[in-house]
């Protein structure tokens, strides 16, 4: 009798988080099922289109990567940001516990004020400051109200070879800029996306799951004028970077001035040893001059 492999239903399938999934997925594909589902195909607002997916994939495991995450925009707009950020998980949950599905929802640093010099961990007192983090901490909350085989993973951060983040922002400024201005008053942890991807991959092979709230970064604290003087280094960039505070580019959304989080926790738990941020934004530049070939 031929029994099917476990299925990864992996929503939000156009952001950078999923495509790392799907970079990886070659690895497992002995082992699991994958299936990428975008907005179009699955709106995690509307509880009725998430169960006709699952009716659809039958997944035993759920990894959500879809978010709201224009920062400064969801200050505007509100309902927007909390209908996908906050709806969209609890709607995962619901669904996921009919279906006996392991939910994994990716969350942020952004929960916390980031008026600490100490890293958060995973019990520490939450205070958002701007629209876009209470929705993921709404999102949050109701996920693991609703279903008790829920796992949430807060990142920081993230930044890959695909869509839209800071260091690509960079590497393409350093191509059009003799000089740029970076924050050098915010401190936090790059994340490459494909280590948060394997992440992800080893908490759905242990066998002996813990469920709630985790933490996952790249190990190191840094500066974003720090983090963008690194990736001048690696790429042989000659641009001249200044560092200014955070007040030369005022925004709408508030932004934790130090948001570094401790990765103890799921290092305990799912034996995982995060790689320095160095590292890891090196291994990205190489995928980045692959993609170019």
């Amino acid at each position: 009798m031929l029994v099917n492999n476990p299925v990864i239903l992996v929503v939000g399938a156009k952001g950078q988080l999923a495509q790392c999934i799907e970079k990886i997925s070659e690895y497992y594909l002995e082992r699991y099922e994958f299936r990428f589902v975008s907005s179009e195909e699955m709106d995690v607002r509307e509880e009725s289109s998430v169960k006709d997916s699952f009716e659809r994939h039958k997944p035993a495991y759920c990894i959500n990567t879809s978010a709201y995450t224009a920062v400064d925009l969801a200050e505007s707009e509100p309902e927007d940001a909390f209908a996908v950020n906050a709806d969209g998980p609890r709607n995962l949950a619901v669904v996921c516990s009919e279906f006996n599905c392991t939910l994994i929802h990716v969350s942020t640093d952004y929960v916390f004020d980031g008026d600490t010099r100490i890293a958060y961990d995973e019990d520490n007192f939450t205070s958002p400051q701007s629209v876009y983090g209470a929705s993921k901490l709404q999102g949050e909350q109701w996920a693991l109200e609703q279903w008790d085989k829920t796992i949430v993973v807060r990142t920081s951060w993230l930044y890959s070879e695909f869509g839209k983040n800071f260091v690509k922002t960079m590497l393409h400024l350093f191509t059009n800029k003799k000089e740029i201005q970076v924050v050098s008053d915010q401190y936090g942890q790059p994340t490459y996306a494909v280590d948060l991807a394997q992440v992800l991959m080893d908490i759905i092979s242990c066998e002996r799951k813990t469920y709630g709230v985790f933490h996952y970064s790249n190990f190191g604290e840094t500066t974003w004028f720090d983090f963008a003087t690194q990736i001048k280094k690696l790429s042989g960039s000659k641009i001249v970077i200044h560092p200014v505070d955070s007040s030369v580019f005022p925004t709408v959304a508030k932004r934790p001035l130090r948001s570094t989080l401790s990765l103890d926790k799921i290092e305990k738990c799912y034996g995982v040893q995060s790689p320095y941020w160095e590292n890891s934004l090196e291994q990205c530049l190489h995928a980045l001059e692959e993609l170019e070939l």
